[in-house]
């Protein structure tokens, strides 16, 4: 997929306009395309193959016919002529996370810097710190940045490596001779962030498969090419491991390369005890083979049900096995809703029918509607009086929809001291409240604590987004208590988000974990902008299947009428 190299493109471009000192408008146009490119599920080259490219919001003609040209010729010549306007330093200066234009070009200025780590020793040595505008906390918040950039590079979030997977599965399933397929090691997890894809192939034709695999339009290199294993790094430096093995020896192979590590050496002793031998190639009684073809054979041959590939973590799933106390965790099928999408009346691009339509696609009985309050302008946040257009809306399309039901909400603004962007009297009005933090990223661990836990005190805000803020790969979690924020949500009954943007995935599992086990609620959010977003639910489930969750404990498996119940005055203290 040309999805992401599209999207860098598109990001640089703003850079190098931002530098330039070019029109704002036209560098956020270019900054919006390219994150809605980036969320799109399907392969951006197939889209201007059937010319519908201006169908993606915020991609006008100019736009799509720069798409286009990238995606037929390999090279986009606007890009190519704007990179020779800007010393190519400071373009590499603006990747690291909290450095912009000004700062960059300033710095480059001075020292004539051109890679990220000659900046890094620059700043370790305190040579940055004196110029104009930047102190010692300036130059401390560079390295934070690097760091956070060079821990980007290592490992990339789990929904950027799944279309990837996804689609050379769909070309090996198709060109060659497989009785099964999967993907392994963490990425089968659901690791939050993965660091290559393991792919694992059962065949009587492991050259086939081989040829295939180095043959793919995505490979830009191969790094290996054996007669059962093979890797290759695609265009977009993702590498990729192939493995090849026998029918019969599928699930023992499932197994082992899916690991965890720690999880597959507890496996294997269970089945040293038993006098048996565990591995790739299947379970052994001294030199016989006498299972592995399913995953369920090895875990039946230790004495263990199956276990679920996101809890094979050594976390005590080995001890809730063998007692018969592991959880029927969570699936997407039990999923009945969205508890997070943004529409046209703030900064989402989609209508209220629109938004319907998808979940319908996506099996759903309800969505919530969680536009942003009126403080957050830069995101359009709706003022009381377009918020009461938006509850009337909504009541009149629930009124002629049976299919879909809307909850009627509000993403609501926690400001500095604590208090929320909209007054009671609104807030009373809405279905459901979701409250957020979206400035101020940088104050005290207790002032910003202080604000989470006060907007939990209201009793109209029943969700709590994002509670930590990160973005993976580009923005740490602020400094809050988590676990304060836990225990106060418990206190109060107010539900912790797991937002499914593929770069949020916030709570993370062990957060979630933990307010599982403090009494919480837990609330699967998209927090969609474009449709195509939606489409991230299954992020947030994996999430909440890592964190042990069951149906029982998410917002999202109740039905319209038991969430509107649920969310009555009588549910919080």
């Amino acid at each position: 997929m040309k999805n992401q190299e599209v999207a860098a493109i598109f990001n640089e471009i703003a850079n190098i306009l931002d530098i330039k000192g070019a029109n704002p408008f036209r560098i956020r146009a270019y900054r919006k395309a390219a994150q809605n490119i980036e969320n799109l599920t399907e392969d951006i080259a197939a889209i201007a193959e059937r010319n519908d490219l201006e169908a993606i919001p915020g991609i006008g003609k100019d736009l799509a016919g720069k798409i286009q040209e990238f995606v037929s010729t390999g090279a986009l010549k606007y890009y190519d002529e704007l990179k020779k306007e800007v010393p190519s330093g400071i373009v590499t200066l603006l990747a690291v996370p909290g450095v912009g234009p000004r700062t960059a070009k300033l710095i480059f200025e001075h020292f004539g810097v051109s890679s990220v780590e000659e900046v890094e020793r620059m700043a370790i040595d305190h040579k940055i710190q004196g110029l104009p505008g930047i102190k010692a906390k300036t130059e401390q918040n560079i390295l934070k940045g690097i760091a956070i950039l060079k821990k980007g590079r290592e490992r990339l979030p789990v929904g950027a490596f799944l279309p990837v997977a996804e689609e050379i599965i769909n070309i090996l399933q198709k060109k060659c001779p497989v009785s099964h397929i999967s993907v392994a090691g963490s990425l089968r997890r659901r690791r939050e962030t993965i660091k290559d894809i393991d792919l694992l192939v059962a065949s009587g034709k492991p050259s086939k498969v081989m040829e295939v695999f180095t043959k793919l339009p995505m490979a830009g290199e191969i790094i290996a090419h054996g007669e059962t294993k093979s890797s290759i790094r695609t265009v977009q430096g993702i590498s990729v491991d192939l493995r090849v093995v026998e029918p019969k020896s599928f699930g023992a192979a499932l197994c082992y390369f899916t690991g965890s590590k720690a999880h597959n050496i507890r496996v294997r002793d269970l089945a040293v005890r038993r006098g048996l031998k565990i591995n790739e190639y299947g379970v052994f009684r001294d030199k016989k083979w006498i299972g592995g073809k399913t995953e369920e054979d090895v875990f039946k041959a230790v004495g263990l049900p199956y276990i679920p590939p996101e809890l094979r973590e050594d976390r005590g799933e080995i001890e809730a096995a063998m007692a018969g106390q592991l959880p029927a965790i969570v699936e997407m099928k039990d999923i009945q809703g969205d508890l997070h999408v943004h529409s046209k009346y703030s900064d989402g691009t989609a209508s209220l029918f629109e938004v319907a339509r998808k979940a319908a696609a996506l099996g759903f009985s309800w969505v919530a509607i969680c536009d942003h309050s009126a403080s957050l302008k830069v995101a359009g946040g709706l003022s009381p009086a377009d918020l009461k257009k938006k509850i009337a809306a909504i009541r009149n399309f629930n009124q002629k929809s049976d299919a879909v039901k809307l909850l009627c909400g509000t993403e609501v603004d926690i400001d500095s001291k604590g208090n929320l962007d909209y007054p009671d009297n609104i807030l009373r009005q809405l279905d459901i409240v979701i409250a957020a933090i979206h400035t101020g990223f940088k104050q005290d661990e207790k002032t910003l604590t202080r604000r989470i836990t006060s907007a939990m005190r209201n009793p109209h805000v029943d969700i709590i987004a994002h509670p930590t803020g990160r973005l993976i790969g580009e923005r740490e979690p602020y400094a809050v208590n988590i676990e304060e924020i836990i225990k106060v949500a418990a206190e109060t009954k107010t539900a912790m988000e797991i937002n499914a943007y593929f770069k949020r995935l916030d709570l993370n599992d062990i957060q979630t974990k933990v307010a599982k086990e403090k009494g919480c609620k837990l609330a699967i959010g998209t927090d969609a902008h474009i449709l195509e977003q939606m489409d991230f639910m299954h992020l947030g489930v994996s999430v909440a299947r890592r964190a042990w969750l069951t149906p029982q404990d998410l917002l999202n498996t109740l039905t319209y009428s038991e969430l509107t119940s649920y969310l009555g005055k009588d549910k919080k203290p």
